[in-house]
């Protein structure tokens, strides 16, 4: 049972498939937004994990708040039988994870580079437009040489003109002659970009990140699953290994419910493919700093059941928020808290223990047109959030106080 992209697409406009992980407990949360901000279709979710399909781009894929990372998803089966039969034989059927069915690899790769494009052209284009003074300069020095180059051009046409009659007769003997060099220039062309092409598919560079749970892990490890698949792939596609470099990541969790193969969509800017199909160095380093809760009694009560699991696969995930200097309460858990209070436009929000402002931070960024309060009694954790809405360009959007929810009589923090 594989639910896999189906059809060739060039790109998202059928929409493609893709799957979020998330803490355990936030998966209702993740449901209810893809639904609501990239309109997906066809959502269901199992524990850590949510699929969904949508034909949005990266830039309305980048906005979700309530996900840790999102993957392209190429194969979502059942699990291996590792209790009953041999390791050769597990071996062979994950194999057929690329043996059976490389169409679906092929389509989800080319969707997957097409997403990269469409956001590459579109950074571009927003750098082109941000300095429209610039631009202008720049127009009014063109269309000056263009004025003055029109000038010299019609000083040389005369002298063209008299030229053009001698090598008139001369180009029509040698008419036949070029017809036919073109038509072999044409055809050389066409099997160039066709070699190009096939040479392209060949050189791309990978590795595979394996995660494994339950029963498997007691048979095979991580790096093994690891090796199979890539050995396969490498038969299948003509693709090149690439540990340290590689162009492409494929990552795979295979547990006692479920086998799933993704490709992980967001790198670092260093890493996204640019136009010559080059890409920087991706990072497996595990950065959970800042990952901790702050245990308030609010958020203890508000956070029962949410939990954080984390999938170390890369350093820049959805979940980590640029606009927050210092983290405190993992932004995701602090989404979702904030979407439980349905804050509507012109209301009066209070944090009465705020700690670094991660909340408040989440709710303004989601919520812009409200008036926001945080109160905390410790002053390392009130400089922190000071420090976080300046960093977010949000000081002015939020109101800090020291004060004590039992009675105490507040002090403004500037």
């Amino acid at each position: 049972m594989a639910a896999v992209p189906g059809g060739r697409r060039s790109g998202t406009a059928a929409g493609a498939r893709f799957f979020c992980t998330a803490g355990r407990g936030l998966e209702p949360f993740l449901m209810r937004e893809v639904r609501s901000r990239l309109a997906a279709t066809q959502v269901e979710y199992i524990s850590g994990k949510v699929f969904f399909t949508t034909c949005s781009d990266l830039n309305m894929l980048k906005k979700l708040k309530s996900a840790e990372r999102l993957f392209l998803l190429i194969k979502k089966q059942l699990p291996f039988n590792v209790s009953s039969v041999s390791k050769g034989k597990i071996f062979n059927e994950m194999q057929r994870l690329t043996n059976d069915d490389p169409e679906s690899w092929l389509n989800a790769i080319s969707i997957w580079k097409n997403l990269l494009e469409l956001d590459a052209k579109k950074v571009k284009l927003s750098q082109k437009n941000a300095n429209p003074l610039k631009r202008k300069v720049g127009e009014n020095d063109i269309i000056a040489k263009k004025l003055k180059t029109a000038q010299m051009q019609e000083i040389q046409e005369n002298k063209e003109c008299q030229m053009e009659k001698q090598i008139e007769e001369e180009t029509l003997e040698q008419g036949n002659f070029t017809t036919k060099r073109d038509k072999s220039q044409e055809e050389l062309q066409n099997d160039v970009a066709e070699a190009v092409d096939t040479q392209k598919q060949n050189d791309l560079t990978f590795r595979v990140s394996c995660r494994c749970s339950g029963a498997i892990v007691k048979t095979f490890t991580a790096q093994e699953v690891g090796r199979v698949i890539g050995i396969a792939l490498m038969k299948q596609f003509g693709w090149k290994a690439d540990l340290r470099n590689p162009n492409l990541e494929i990552f795979i969790h295979l547990s006692d419910i479920y086998c799933v193969v993704g490709i992980p969509v967001f790198r670092t800017s260093k890493t996204m493919l640019n136009n010559s199909g080059e890409s920087g160095q991706p990072c497996l380093v595990p950065d959970l700093r800042g990952n901790g809760f702050s245990f308030s009694p609010l958020r203890t009560m508000l956070a029962v059941g949410l939990s954080y699991t984390a999938f170390i696969m890369l350093r820049v995930p959805l979940a980590s928020r640029a606009y927050i200097k210092t983290a405190g309460l993992r932004s995701t858990i602090a989404w979702a808290m904030a979407s439980l209070a349905e804050i509507k436009a012109g209301a009066v929000v209070l944090d009465p223990m705020c700690g670094l402002g991660t909340i408040l931070l989440e709710a303004a960024k989601e919520w812009p047109d409200v008036y926001y309060m945080g109160a905390d009694v410790s002053d390392s954790q009130l400089l922190g959030a000071c420090d976080n809405l300046k960093a977010a360009g949000l000081k002015d959007k939020i109101e800090l106080l020291k004060a004590s929810v039992i009675g105490q009589s507040p002090k403004a923090i500037k």
